[in-house]
């Protein structure tokens, strides 16, 4: 993957308006950051394969696909060693319910954001899923009540932090 240092004002450009709107037409994309469209299809096409651009996604909402609540289940486990976080890992990112896993530093070893179709299935979800597993000490739910997504780079739109 290239470095902040690798992208030229040009590739922060076009990741910030990609990331504004990922359905942009390269045409419009290369219009709104002063390139040739050939030339900006041929840095979207290389940002892609560097790894800078993960993917395109769908923002989906969830609750018109019967997942009207959200929540984050924080996790300590018993014992740390590398089979263990990999396996715990591995088990949640195979649940139906899991939209993204974290694996933080503080009091909890993780983070994981689930949807699920209301309170009794939410709480069957951490009673079967979290609870009864071996590696898991405590687990936690926090209910999200709301979810704003801020769609700016860490960085400002010149390259500079």
């Amino acid at each position: 993957m290239r470095s902040h240092t690798d992208l030229d004002q040009a590739d922060v450009a076009i990741l910030a308006a990609l990331k504004k709107n990922a359905r942009i037409s390269n045409k419009d994309l290369a219009e709104g950051v002063g390139l040739a469209p050939s030339t900006c299809l041929e840095r979207v096409r290389r940002l892609v394969e560097t790894g800078a651009i993960h993917g395109f996604h769908a923002d989906i909402d969830l609750a018109m696909l019967g997942f009207g609540l959200q929540a984050m289940i924080a996790v300590r486990l018993q014992r740390h060693s590398r089979e263990i976080d990999e396996s715990f890992r591995e088990y949640v990112l195979g649940l139906t319910e899991v939209r993204a896993v974290y694996h933080v530093a503080g009091a909890d070893d993780y983070l994981v954001h689930v949807a699920d179709r209301d309170a009794d299935h939410l709480r069957d979800l951490a009673l079967v899923a979290f609870t009864p597993r071996k590696e898991v000490a405590l687990n936690e739910t926090r209910l999200i009540f709301e979810h704003v997504p801020i769609w700016r780079l860490p960085i400002g739109d010149d390259g500079q932090e």
